[in-house]
């Protein structure tokens, strides 16, 4: 592990090790892991999320418990 100039931290890990980790983690600890991930590295992963919330807001969607009753 080798800490870089600024906020960078450098970490020698496989995608095997990662993948094993993220599959020790609990389902709840890594659905949130994936979200925040999938938050981080895709811009259109966080616009989609946005648009989603707006068009909830401006009910243009329904829930699944509005639809189907529950």
């Amino acid at each position: 592990m080798r800490a870089g100039a600024g906020r960078t931290l450098e970490i020698d890990l496989g995608a095997d090790q990662i993948i094993t980790a993220v599959r020790r983690m609990r389902k709840k600890e890594r659905e949130e892991f994936i979200e925040d991930l999938l938050a981080a590295t895709s811009p259109e992963y966080l616009s989609g999320i946005r648009e989603a919330r707006a068009d909830r807001r401006a009910r243009r969607t329904k829930t699944l418990h509005e639809v189907f009753g529950g």
